[in-house]
């Protein structure tokens, strides 16, 4: 199953509150929005991406317990990037100053921010071109680092601030270098 796009801007335009209440009324869906405002609606994921994701998002969960330097996040937290997107990652952190830098009111909404680190766990009904374009957004939004984990050809594809993506074949571990100190991923179960 591929995600749908549906362009609403010849008939309306919504309000950040409206797509948040959209959203909020339409629990069963996972809906993206693009800059120029097009409704992306996420299709549920299949039994081995959902396992993965969730492996993936334990993993940072517990590093960041231990380490307490940021906020993690699952598929489900949405983003509001300054280019105007709305966006929900794989698995995500935000550094804890960002995080205590928000409103009580802001917490409880899609996060006005792009996350300082982010995932995107390629699935099958996932285009790449698609997916390597968003990571591209999230880096032009503030991401500082960011991975794309592409489970069918064991390949990471690494999102840095201000340089060239880097191509890794079929790594065991991922470092969270100086964005997630003393993070290493470990992608055997992952792959």
């Amino acid at each position: 199953m591929n995600a749908l796009t549906i362009n609403l801007k010849p008939v309306l335009e919504l309000t950040d509150e409206q797509f948040f209440q959209l959203c909020q009324a339409n629990r069963d869906l996972k809906f993206e929005r693009t800059a120029t405002g097009e409704l992306i609606i996420m299709p549920p994921t299949g039994g081995e991406t959902g396992n993965r994701n969730a492996g993936l998002t334990a993993q940072i969960w517990i590093w960041n317990e231990q380490y307490k330097l940021g906020i993690a996040f699952d598929s489900s937290t949405g983003f509001k990037l300054s280019n105007g997107a709305d966006r929900s990652p794989d698995a995500s952190s935000v550094k804890l100053e960002r995080w205590n830098a928000l409103t009580q009111e802001q917490k409880t909404k899609f996060l006005p921010l792009c996350p300082d680190f982010i995932v995107e766990l390629l699935s099958p009904s996932d285009s790449l071109k698609a997916t390597q374009e968003k990571m591209r957004e999230y880096q032009d939004n503030g991401a500082r680092l960011g991975w794309l984990i592409n489970r069918n050809s064991r390949q990471v594809e690494i999102y840095r601030q201000g340089q060239e993506v880097e191509g890794l074949d079929s790594p065991a571990t991922l470092s969270g270098e100086d964005i997630l100190q003393g993070f290493i991923l470990n992608l055997e179960p992952i792959w």
